[in-house]
């Protein structure tokens, strides 16, 4: 594989055909005038896209920073380059309807346009995907009024977007934010006060910046319950929605990160001057709900995202491996006899199938989260859809968490396939790292999704989402008809009894004094029930891929085939088994981290 090839030429299309049957998609009328032909020009355009424009400067905007004169924000002309063939493609609008001006794709398609893109350039592609996110919660929930004024500008990336949620003493507890808005005799709001961590929160990339501002309008409810949600625009529309003045929006400083260094991370302040224009989005009081929406879909792009960068690093370093040499192997171990490449090491092929089994189980499960999106909006039996509706809310925080968590891990080990080079800048192993060191914190961190789910999205509904998803690991398990994969199916089996047994056990106990023991244990129920997931997802691919081997004589698809049943064989056999430290710690109420006190430490 070339170092300038993002993706395997045989992963997307086992992912999306083979395991989903994405082209199944346009038998539903939405999708009705695609087909495989329209997935793969889109894909294919994705790919020299990504390769072309976005890869290139990945590692010069890593050294070369935006910079902020006290007036605007400058930064190489190579993102600008990139970002505006991105917008010019239509990939904004990719998910929106043909009467918007869009593609009218499947999530399921575009969540693997976004695989290139996450490959080639995060920094980058943060514009775009931020500005996505953005559109979606105005598109549910603003009134037309709002939609009419940003929607159209924004689908074209005229105007781009963020998500304006933390301040300077309030991060995950959203409760305690400070910025308020006031309401208006015209019915607008003025917003004030201070937001940090805003990506792409100031740039010259387009014409306006719609931040959405999560603020309290005075003598609402306190907590979680006061919080509205408001459009700021950088610069203020006129009554033609013609761009005006410069909006009381200032950006105070730039925040410079540890990875993710070509996209601005922004402070800003709103209202400094009394005069920061706010449009509330629905109703007053419900922009939490509102903002989930937002960062529910921003959760499985982050999780896709790592995944990628995880990948990246992955098919970097394994390049590596291939062309660097050090070291015999017997027989062939003689001083007289050549060096072999480090990838017949047997250590070195450990750690590049660790990289695989996560990186690869990664995308594998997003996509899988993808497609769930797409079989909720095409089904047509209201319990299913109900059904698949919490089934894709109890696998939300897994989706996020465990490709954030496992690709730095591919990362770091990216790093020690490639030893000392990969310690230092002048090779790509390293910034592959910090940029993936993001992912387990932004978006909500791991440590809170693994808490939503041990006591959140695993009770609610009565359970119900549980229910599904074992029906759904059941389904699979019980299809199964090749040899190797139902081995690895058989070893599954036992822990998804264990499961049952954990889930039982932690149902009685939250319901006594020492429920507070999950709290300091959460992490283990997510490894518990992650680990399970991954492994079920690992054999889906292993068990297509074993059907598939029959299929071909063709010597690199076979490869590739058979890479996928040994990754699968390493995540049961190595990976899996981790698990029962966490269920042993489950079991017994564990109480060593929620019994250690502030002054012991």
């Amino acid at each position: 594989m070339a170092a300038d090839t993002l993706i395997n030429d045989f992963e997307l299309p086992f992912q999306l055909y083979d395991l989903l049957g994405a082209e199944t998609l346009t038998t539903h009328p939405k999708f009705a005038e695609h087909s495989r032909e329209t997935f793969d020009a889109v894909l294919e355009t994705a790919n020299k896209m990504a390769t072309d424009l976005f890869l290139p400067h990945n590692h010069i905007a890593d050294k070369n920073e935006p910079q902020f004169d006290g007036k605007k924000v400058s930064m190489i002309n190579d993102v600008k380059v990139a970002f505006d063939a991105y917008r010019e493609s239509g990939f904004i609008a990719g998910r929106y309807n043909f009467e918007d001006g869009g593609m009218q794709l499947p999530e399921t398609v575009m969540t693997a346009v976004a695989g290139y893109f996450m490959a080639a350039n995060p920094s980058t592609t943060a514009y775009p995907f931020l500005t996505t996110a953005a559109i979606n919660v105005i598109s549910h929930f603003a009134s037309d009024e709002i939609k009419a004024a940003f929607m159209p500008r924004m689908l074209t990336g005229e105007f781009t977007g963020t998500m304006a949620l933390t301040e300077p003493h309030a991060g995950s507890s959203l409760a305690d934010i400070k910025t308020t808005a006031v309401k208006q005799a015209d019915g607008s709001y003025r917003v004030k006060g201070s937001k940090i961590y805003i990506s792409g929160g100031d740039h010259e990339l387009s014409d306006n910046i719609v931040h959405l501002v999560l603020a309290k309008i005075p003598g609402g409810p306190g907590g979680v319950k006061g919080i509205s949600l408001f459009a700021v625009p950088k610069y203020r529309l006129n009554d033609d929605l013609s761009i005006g003045e410069r909006n009381d929006v200032h950006l105070t400083g730039l925040i410079h990160k540890l990875g993710y260094r070509g996209a601005t991370s922004t402070a800003l302040s709103f209202g400094d001057e009394g005069a920061c224009h706010g449009y509330l989005i629905g109703d007053e009081h419900f922009g939490l709900r509102y903002m989930f929406k937002m960062m529910n879909e921003a959760r499985i792009a982050v999780g896709f995202g790592a995944a990628m960068i995880g990948y990246r690093g992955y098919q970097y370093s394994l390049d590596y491996a291939k062309d660097r040499t050090q070291g015999r192997i017997a027989p062939n171990n003689k001083p007289e006899d050549d060096a072999t490449a480090i990838i017949n090491h047997g250590d070195v092929r450990r750690m590049l199938l660790a990289q695989k089994a996560y990186s690869e189980g990664g995308i594998s499960l997003c996509l899988y989260g993808s497609n769930l999106i797409d079989r909720i909006n095409t089904c047509e039996d209201a319990t299913l859809k109900n059904e698949l509706s919490e089934l894709l809310d109890l696998l939300t925080p897994v989706l996020k968490a465990w490709p954030s968590e496992y690709g730095p891990k591919a990362n770091d080990l990216g790093i020690q396939v490639l030893g000392g080079a990969g310690y230092t800048r002048e090779y790509h192993a390293e910034q592959f790292w910090r940029d993936n060191r993001l992912n387990p914190i932004h978006e909500g961190t791991n440590g809170v999704q693994a808490l939503d789910l041990s006591f959140r999205k695993l009770w609610q509904k009565g359970g119900l989402g549980i229910q599904i998803l074992k029906r759904e690991i059941t389904q699979d398990l019980e299809s199964i008809s090749t040899q190797e994969t139902a081995k690895l199916a058989g070893k599954l089996t036992p822990y998804m009894g264990e499961l049952h047994e954990v889930l039982m056990h932690l149902s009685k106990v939250l319901q006594t004094e020492k429920a507070v023991t999950l709290t300091g244990n959460a992490q283990a129920l997510m490894n518990i029930f992650a680990s399970i997931v991954v492994a079920w997802i690992w054999i889906r691919q292993a068990s297509k891929a074993e059907q598939l081997l029959g299929n071909t004589d063709d010597t690199e698809q076979r490869d590739f085939y058979q890479g996928k049943i040994q990754a699968a064989k390493y995540f049961i056999d190595w990976e899996l088994p981790l698990i029962k430290r966490d269920i042993a710690i489950l079991t017994n109420n564990n109480a060593v981290c929620t019994d250690m006190q502030a002054a012991w430490f």
